[in-house]
């Protein structure tokens, strides 16, 4: 029907127009209809039961607390009462490249669910075009202006199972950025108590250096009089000499970890160092309640349990494909010849209609990748229950060593100070001509040694307190982010 002829009939024209409005309020309740009575196929989710013990093996007279895992813990390392400790921890979330990785994968995760939920509405498109085509006997010109519109019925749920999948997905990645940033921040302040340790270690073998040298000048002094042998002036050389040794090999143990805490925080070893210190090291007191429940506690757990729904979700998305998908497009809008009369009734051109699709045959592709789904989420469950055990393991292993710990520091401290007190008799019956000096310098030795081994154990204690800690996900105790 040309231009002409359709204005000629201004009735037919009316009805024309009608038809389209009239087809969109008789498919609209429809399509309400069908989302109303739509399923979503696939299981719906159940986070599996894990075997979880009442209290730790290892607590031993420790009750059970509730964990409050939907509140922020705070910081944790407070607890240490070291205020440089607690400056260069709060870095780490700033300036830490892994964590800012993490920090960009989550993001990229809450993106992807934002565009799975917007499948779940009528996406609206607009075009508009201008095209001058010619033949050997003409010339013409088209305009056009549209509005396109689609909407995928999720009569299955696989669209909901898709922004269910992307939510868990998003949600595990949340949890992996809080894993990663308890992790740095456990390996900085780990690195941080060893550090600090250090820092006595080499002051003690200092002292100790300095008390030798003393003794080697006494030595060859009498040696130049002839009052003692080479063989004790070599003897007291060794001495001095094996402990300036032992000392070197700390300082560059203590600038590895100084390098170590520099790219903790996100800066080049260059433009970082920790001046030596003598700070008191304050291991703070064991808790009064430990929680036994660590899936909302421990951001490594509700990872994987986030991970495990997710593949629960991507199930339903598989079995979706069994059933056809139903899609409403409408398209409406303007074509003519000329630009400046195009928006006019005769130009207006318009289409509605559903669409059904599905596949008939596929020899079995289908019915594989809901296998696939199936297996993909019998191995995440798999995984979630080994990070349960794993993380109970860690946190019973770290309560056994720091019970040990705490005991033998004791025996280490009374062996050493003993090792101390025979190393000032045996120093001063030398001097008195009573023994020879081989026997100074070997109790003195063994003094050394003792009370070196009481600061690696020290050091050992403080490093397990912050293992401890992050095995809790960020505290020990359910009093921690009140």
């Amino acid at each position: 029907m040309t231009d002409k002829t359709m204005n000629s009939y201004p009735e037919a024209n009316l009805m024309t127009l009608q038809k389209p409005r009239s087809l969109v309020f008789r498919l609209a309740p429809l399509a309400l209809a069908l989302l109303v009575s739509a399923c979503a196929v696939g299981p719906d989710y159940k986070r599996p039961d894990v075997a979880m013990p009442t209290a730790f093996k290892e607590a031993k007279g420790w009750t059970a607390a509730v964990p409050k895992d939907n509140q922020s813990k705070g910081e944790w390392w407070s607890v240490y009462q070291d205020p440089q400790l607690s400056s260069l921890l709060t870095q780490v979330q700033i300036s830490n490249q892994n964590v800012a990785q993490y920090a960009a994968q989550y993001r990229e995760a809450q993106a992807l669910v934002t565009q799975a939920r917007s499948d779940l509405y009528p996406s609206v498109d607009a075009t508009a075009g201008s095209t001058r085509s010619a033949t050997s006997s003409s010339v013409s010109n088209k305009q056009t202006a549209q509005l396109s519109a689609s909407w995928e019925l999720d009569l299955w749920g696989k669209l909901r199972r898709t922004a269910e999948e992307q939510d868990a997905s998003a949600q595990a990645s949340k949890a992996d950025l809080a894993d990663a940033t308890l992790s740095a921040q456990s390996e900085l302040a780990q690195d941080y108590f060893q550090l600090r340790v250090m820092d006595q270690q080499i002051a003690l073998y200092k002292q100790s250096i300095d008390a030798y040298q003393r003794y080697l000048t006494v030595i060859q002094n009498q040696y130049a009089g002839g009052n003692t042998s080479r063989g004790t002036l070599a003897q007291a050389q060794t001495q001095l000499e094996s402990t300036k040794a032992s000392a070197l090999d700390l300082q560059w143990q203590r600038a590895q970890l100084e390098h170590a805490i520099a790219v903790l925080i996100g800066k080049p070893p260059a433009q970082f160092s920790l001046a030596a210190s003598n700070v008191k090291l304050n291991l703070p007191p064991m808790p009064d309640a430990l929680p036994s429940q660590l899936l909302q506690r421990r951001p490594d757990v509700a990872a994987a349990e986030r991970t495990m729904a997710s593949s629960n979700a991507a199930i339903g998305v598989a079995t979706a494909a069994y059933f056809p998908d139903l899609t409403l497009s409408a398209t409406g809008g303007y074509t003519g010849s000329a630009l400046h009369n195009l928006f006019s009734l005769p130009n207006r051109v318009w289409s509605l209609g559903p669409e059904l699709s599905m596949t008939v045959l596929d020899f079995g592709a289908t019915r594989g990748k809901v296998a696939q789904a199936e297996a993909a989420y019998d191995a995440d469950v798999a995984s979630y229950r080994q990070s349960v055990l794993t993380a109970m393991q860690e946190v019973e292993d770290y309560l056994v060593e720091l019970h040990t710990i705490d005991t033998e520091l004791v025996a280490r401290q009374n062996a050493a100070d003993s090792a101390k007190e025979s190393a000032r008799v045996t120093y001063n019956q030398y001097q008195a001509g009573m023994i020879d000096y081989l026997d100074v310098a070997t109790t003195e030795n063994t003094s050394l040694t003792q009370q070196q081994s009481v600061l690696s154990l020290q050091s050992t204690q403080m490093v397990t307190s912050v293992k401890l800690i992050a095995a809790l996900g960020g505290g020990w105790n359910g009093d921690v982010g009140k």
